[in-house]
């Protein structure tokens, strides 16, 4: 896909407690696997303007969320793209789109938007985006 090969793991044994804290108090916790450094560098150094939301935290939380997802980053990227979305991606576009996944499906209640990864892959959390366990909500 373009050099964007996830690698594996994408949710480390290892885990960061203020990154599940802090991150996934309003959204998935996203594995660190899902994007390169340049990626998450970038994320972490935005976060007064958080896709629209302030999510700043103080300096030492940031440096040590950083550290936590540049060091189990995805470990195969290979593409010079940095996207600050997972699903600007090429791999998330190859998975999504092309008519695999209707559009209309994004904008139901209980999908929301790409972001939403655990409605459609219920053990996202824990880094498992397997095919075979895919449920499409109505």
């Amino acid at each position: 896909y373009n050099g964007e090969d996830r690698g594996k793991p994408l949710m480390p044994a290892q885990s960061n407690a203020k990154w599940l804290a802090e991150c996934g108090g309003c959204h998935m916790a996203f594995p660190p696997g899902l994007l390169p450094a340049a990626s998450w560098k970038k994320i972490m150094t935005g976060l007064d303007k958080h896709f629209g939301t302030d999510a700043s935290l103080p300096p030492q939380d940031v440096q040590d969320i950083t550290d936590y997802l540049v060091k189990f980053q995805s470990n195969r990227w290979t593409a010079t793209t940095a996207p600050l979305r997972i699903s600007e991606s090429a791999w998330f576009k190859s998975k999504h789109g092309s008519g695999e996944i209707n559009p209309a499906v994004w904008k139901r209640e209980s999908v929301k938007s790409p972001a939403n990864c655990m409605a459609c892959h219920s053990a996202a959390d824990k880094g498992d985006f397997n095919e075979r366990n895919i449920k499409i909500p109505k």
